[in-house]
């Protein structure tokens, strides 16, 4: 059974749905890159939200800022100009070398623009009959759990239970270009891949594969789109994982650290005649570029680049990675990452990572394991190298005594 269908702690007398198995920890109070739970004790926090909290916790300027958004104008929908907006998407489409953008709240949400815009691109631009769109998704990506996402999705557990799924879908082997070319057909519309797979297991495809894959896109008229939820806006040491091959897409989703750890802000970016094909009333979202989003997502920005966050990340990612590739155990098979993003990969005969995650709690330390086999390290971007030993000190004392037991 995967470990999200675990039972949830009776303490919930029953009242929360069971789509998550939450570690044993309940959370009361964070700052920086600590946070503490209902006794009081405080742990390091190496997973940030899945990226989200990359500014850290709590966040005194992005807090002032949000305090005094809602106090001026929070939410009044899209039916409505408001001065916040346009300063915020010029700010993320400069940042990211974009046209324009369209905004919404969470990632999954932005992914499904992009594949709406995908298809309509295809059909008033390319000339793809109607109807005949297709998408090409890599095996193994995390694009949400939307019913739109989880059609490209080779989990079976994301998917049980919930079809008929949307059509028009090809997979091909994450990594492998050759096998994204023979998929191409005329009919084509874009091909969405995360530069790095997070939710696999941080999977880094090799060298020249993103460059390459553009350059295919390219060649077919076909709209390369890069997921960046979790990797973009510093994640991996550059502002996008596709700048590590200097790969410019057609198409940009972000989210996550987009909210500055305080509220759900996402963006779909891509190329004006893309986003062209959007008129009003063909997509929107009630909360979508709301005032606050906008305010706090602009700052969010402003910290990000001010702060030097995509270099700490690459410089204290180096740091993590090296820390982390001296712990030697017979229970680890490969430690990977890229900036503040690494990926510990347990033998799957020897240990299950949910343990791992368990006993680090245990010793202070947050973080949460995936695909039964791998524990990721991605602390808030602002943690110093005090603070990474303070975390692989843990760490390794928990590999010594899980393998001693």
């Amino acid at each position: 059974m995967n470990n999200d269908m675990q039972s949830q702690p009776e303490s919930d007398d029953g009242v929360c749905a069971r789509n998550y198995a939450p570690l044993p920890v309940r959370l009361v109070r964070g700052s920086g890159v600590y946070v503490w739970d209902d006794a009081g004790r405080r742990y390091i926090d190496m997973m940030s939200a899945y990226s989200a909290v990359s500014h850290g916790h709590s966040h005194p300027e992005l807090v002032r800022v949000l305090h005094e958004q809602a106090q001026r104008l929070a939410i009044v929908s899209r039916a409505f100009e408001t001065d916040r907006l346009i300063p915020f998407l010029k700010r993320a489409c400069s940042m990211v070398g974009m046209d324009m953008a369209l905004p919404m709240n969470t990632g999954a949400e932005a992914v499904e623009t992009a594949i709406k815009a995908a298809r309509k691109w295809a059909y008033r631009v390319k000339g793809v009959a109607e109807d005949e769109c297709e998408i090409i998704a890599c095996e193994g990506n995390f694009h949400g759990r939307t019913l739109g996402a989880i059609a490209l999705s080779t989990e079976r557990q994301y998917r049980d239970g919930f079809g008929p799924f949307m059509p028009g879908v090809r997979i091909v082997p994450f990594g492998d270009a050759n096998a994204l070319e023979r998929a191409i057909t005329p009919n084509t519309g874009a091909f969405l891949v995360e530069p790095i797979q997070g939710e696999a297991g941080i999977r880094i495809p090799p060298a020249g594969y993103l460059s390459r894959c553009a350059e295919i896109c390219r060649a077919h008229n076909v709209l390369f789109i890069a997921d960046e939820v979790q990797t973009g806006l510093g994640r991996t040491g550059r502002m996008l994982a596709c700048d590590h091959e200097n790969v410019r897409p057609a198409g940009v989703v972000l989210g996550k650290a987009l909210g500055g750890g305080l509220l759900p802000v996402s963006l779909f970016l891509a190329r004006r005649d893309v986003m062209s094909v959007f008129t009003p009333g063909d997509h929107g979202s009630t909360f979508g570029g709301n005032p606050l989003a906008a305010a706090v997502g602009l700052a969010a920005l402003d910290i990000i680049e001010r702060d030097r966050l995509v270099e700490r990340s690459a410089e204290l990612g180096d740091y993590l990675l090296e820390c982390l590739r001296r712990v030697h155990s017979p229970l680890i098979r490969d430690i990977r990452g890229r900036g503040l993003w690494c990926g510990v990969d347990f033998a799957p005969d020897r240990i299950h990572a949910r343990r791992v995650a368990e006993a680090l709690v245990q010793a202070g330390v947050l973080t949460k394991d995936t695909h039964e086999t791998v524990i990721r390290f991605a602390p808030p971007l602002i943690i110093t190298r005090e603070q990474i030993d303070e975390a692989v000190e843990a760490f390794v004392g928990v590999i010594q005594t899980l393998e001693s037991g």
